[in-house]
């Protein structure tokens, strides 16, 4: 049956991102770590207000969004509720500092894909990347194109 077929996974070069952090040194570093894996398309928004904003002119077209938990006027965790409302098929990876289980399960319980301690690595933030691209739908973006 069709659904015995793996899916392709997206390229980690055909990626559109979205990060989400106050700290303009983190958002830099960020972009540079993707520029490195060939992530070319990387937009930015410096809390979970101006990402929604973002993303409600943006429509589907982004695949992962980057995100940081402890933000001014409105949360990391704040912002996957509203995201989860309207798209289940995004890819969401929390940065926090935290690391207790706690916090780390009431981002799963909320539809989080991937967590990512501070500090990590160039390899970490690859390959919770490469997991997320995991069945991640090679044409989202030319749909999103067309409909939007």
């Amino acid at each position: 049956s069709l659904g015995d077929l793996p899916m392709p996974n997206k390229k980690l070069e055909d990626l559109c991102v979205l990060i989400v952090d106050d700290e303009p040194s983190v958002t830099r570093l960020l972009k540079t770590l993707l520029s490195d894996m060939q992530v070319t398309q990387v937009f930015t928004a410096e809390d979970g207000r101006e990402a929604l904003n973002f993303l409600g002119e943006m429509g589907l077209g982004i695949d992962v969004i980057i995100c940081d938990w402890n933000m001014p006027n409105m949360t990391g965790l704040d912002l996957l509720k509203q995201v989860r409302t309207v798209d289940n098929d995004v890819r969401f990876v929390m940065m926090t500092g935290r690391g207790d289980l706690d916090s780390v399960k009431v981002a799963r319980d909320h539809g989080i894909d991937s967590y990512l301690r501070k500090p990590f690595s160039p390899e970490q933030l690859q390959k919770k990347l490469q997991t997320s691209c995991r069945g991640l739908p090679t044409t989202h973006q030319q749909t999103a194109r067309l409909v939007g």
